[in-house]
């Protein structure tokens, strides 16, 4: 009766909490006080590998609850293989015996079971030779029953505070996307968010590019392999499968995956979601872990939900992208206006102090333009603006930018050049628009240039575009169809003072 009284209690203490490490903890402290025992322990079973591994224990010897034991492996394997206790009065006679202390002496391998399936073993460990008798394994027996209980319950209880953590967490994501409008900023942001929220090593997404994935945001603190920008097809590894497939495709041993693409040295485990928009898939949405096996299906829902909401504010994003890129064009040459112009010269200002470099504006004007429309006409004008607009675009790298500054005048900035290097290139323009051989125009049409470079002539806006002005107006005064360098501002300060 006494033990009875004791296993009442110990049950009724295992079951007074929710928490899965009280819960934890309360079981080994009753085994270990209740009924003697040196060293005591849980081992919980990973149904993906169908291993046991230890989740608590109390006085074994470091380094030992590392250990992960197959089904049929050692007392507490067997144990859950056939779903009854297992005791060994002497581990020294039986090689079944897997060492978790060098003073254990007999052990008690009890399995844990949740309407008749196994969630783990409570192993009971003793000094003494052959210390569990009948009575004790029975009543140790029932009191496991209640400790799977509580072991349930508790997970449980913690699945669904994960899952209001998660719906919370998802709530918070989807209120900063709809906050994020610009597209490189929405995707930094959401990496971030993604990374913090479902504590997983490193974030990444890929996005759709004609026939090929670009990897265009990153957060997370694993070590890269591949850049931002990067290219690939679309049709390789796991986010090719998830692609293929329309649906989350989890590899949890990443190394070993014959598809495996390395785009962290640590990774372990990678889960890639498609990102999907009212039918248009717009890339992949990838989470590394350092962890192999770090992923299960539980994760599966809420990161989808994640996921569909990210596709729609990547949309809204593109969508956003273009209202902007229309209001910096021209609507009739299609390439930047002045009001992008403003914008950029500003910026690349202050790139060029950032990083002490230089740069150019060049201001360009159609000579005669005046004349032309009203011998050929406005259209036959119009057309030469875009001719000239293409040869610009054509001619210049894609990180320099061509603007129609207004009318007839074009103004184009030259990044990472000095002096010289902007004069060849609007000595180039020059040459090629002359020999042009523009439809409906009998006579060449030649274009005047002013040149105007960071730091020599200036180190704000406005003296960069007055000094290029100055030098476009030398050359139309000395006879148009030219390049002239602005002049050096120090000079012109000395002449203007001893007039």
């Amino acid at each position: 009766m006494q033990k009875i009284a004791i296993l009442y209690d110990a049950s009724q203490a295992v079951l007074s909490t929710f928490d899965l490490d009280e819960v934890l903890q309360q079981i080994l402290m009753i085994a270990r006080d209740y009924f003697h025992l040196q060293n005591v322990a849980i081992l919980m079973l990973d149904k993906e590998t169908q291993e046991l591994h230890v989740r608590s224990q109390i006085g074994w010897d470091d380094g030992n609850d590392k250990v992960r034991l197959p089904i049929g492996a050692g007392l507490t394997g067997v144990a859950a293989k056939q779903k009854r206790p297992i005791y060994a009065p002497d581990v020294s006679q039986d090689a079944r015996y897997v060492t978790s202390t060098r003073t254990t002496r007999s052990e008690l391998a009890v399995p844990l079971m949740v309407r008749e399936e196994v969630v783990g073993v409570l192993d009971c460990q003793s000094e003494n030779l052959d210390h569990f008798d009948k009575d004790t394994i029975d009543l140790l027996t029932l009191f496991s029953t209640q400790a799977s209980m509580a072991l349930q319950n508790a997970r449980l209880y913690s699945l669904e505070r994960h899952r209001a953590s998660q719906l919370e967490a998802i709530n918070a994501i989807a209120q900063q996307m709809t906050a994020v409008l610009g597209l490189k900023e929405l995707l930094s942001k959401v990496c971030l968010l993604i990374q913090e929220t479902f504590h997983v090593s490193h974030v990444f997404v890929l996005l759709k590019e004609e026939e090929d994935l670009v990897l265009r945001a990153h957060y997370g603190n694993l070590t890269p392999r591949f850049p931002e920008g990067g290219r690939l097809p679309a049709g390789v590894g796991l986010w090719g499968r998830a692609l293929a497939t329309g649906m989350p495709l989890i590899e949890n041993d990443a190394s070993h995956a014959s598809d495996y693409i390395a785009f962290y040295v640590e990774t372990g485990a990678r889960m890639c979601i498609p990102l999907v928009s009212f039918g248009q898939t717009l890339g992949v949405l990838v989470l590394d872990s350092a962890q192999a096996g770090a992923f299960n299906d539980q994760d599966t829902q809420p990161l989808e939900s994640v996921a569909d909401i990210f596709a729609t504010a990547i949309q809204n994003a593109h969508y956003v992208e273009r209202v902007k890129q229309l209001a910096y064009l021209d609507g009739l040459t299609g390439i930047f206006n002045r009001r992008f112009f403003e914008l950029r010269i500003a910026e690349e200002i202050e790139r060029a102090k950032r990083f002490e470099a230089g740069m150019a504006v060049i201001m360009v004007d159609i000579d005669q333009f005046k004349r032309l429309n009203d011998e050929f006409g406005h259209l036959l004008g119009d057309e030469v603006l875009r001719q000239v607009s293409s040869l610009f675009h054509q001619q210049l790298r894609k990180f320099d930018v061509v603007c129609r500054y207004g009318g007839e005048e074009f103004a184009i900035l030259l990044a990472q050049t000095n002096p010289q290097h902007a004069l060849a290139v609007a000595e180039k323009l020059r040459r090629l628009v002359e020999s042009w051989q523009f439809p409906g125009v009998p006579r060449p049409v030649t274009i005047s240039a002013g040149v105007a470079t960071y730091p020599e002539h200036g180190s704000t806006r406005d003296e960069l575009v007055k000094a290029s002005d100055a030098g476009l107006y030398a050359a139309k005064q000395a006879g148009r169809n030219r390049v002239t360098l602005a002049p050096d501002p120090q000079r012109s300060t000395a002449q203007a003072a001893g007039r």
